[in-house]
């Protein structure tokens, strides 16, 4: 499983999950997740819901998403939750495969949202971040002394 796309697919929606039962939160998650397709909000609750009881118990955990979930730019945050997903999931084989099988039964939504966050930098003296992960892809020409590592 990519805890990268996971982790990619459920930042924009953690302001919402976090408060999944107040109906404030649960109407802006809904209009939020118009915007990946009909299936996004639904899907991200039904993953959050699974993975909730065990980040519940890591406060680690528990604290990057309550970060990213407020600063959704701030990579340490986000590779913070990453690590503590992936800790989760190699703990507990039965839910890394009800979480592998939720992302792929709709793989649609979940690319949506994922690619949303394709971006196209040009310019110069550009810094790009989060390129680490399964299936990344950077693209570039290298002159003027810039490399890619």
């Amino acid at each position: 499983m990519d805890i990268v796309t996971l982790t990619t697919f459920l930042t924009p929606f953690l302001p919402y999950l976090l408060k999944v039962g107040e109906k404030a939160a649960e109407e802006t998650g809904k209009e939020l997740g118009k915007g990946f397709g009909a299936n996004a909000w639904e899907k991200a609750k039904a993953l959050w819901t699974k993975l909730l009881p065990k980040i519940e118990t890591k406060p680690m955990a528990k604290g990057a998403a309550q970060e990213l979930a407020s600063s959704p730019d701030d990579s340490d945050a986000k590779e913070t939750l990453q690590k503590q997903l992936k800790k989760l999931l190699d703990e507990d084989k039965n839910l890394a495969a009800e979480i592998a099988r939720l992302m792929q039964e709709d793989s649609e939504a979940i690319s949506k949202v994922v690619n949303s966050f394709n971006q196209t930098i040009s310019g110069n003296d550009n810094t790009v971040q989060n390129t680490a992960g399964d299936g990344n892809k950077v693209f570039g020409r290298v002159g003027d002394g810039a490399t890619i590592n």
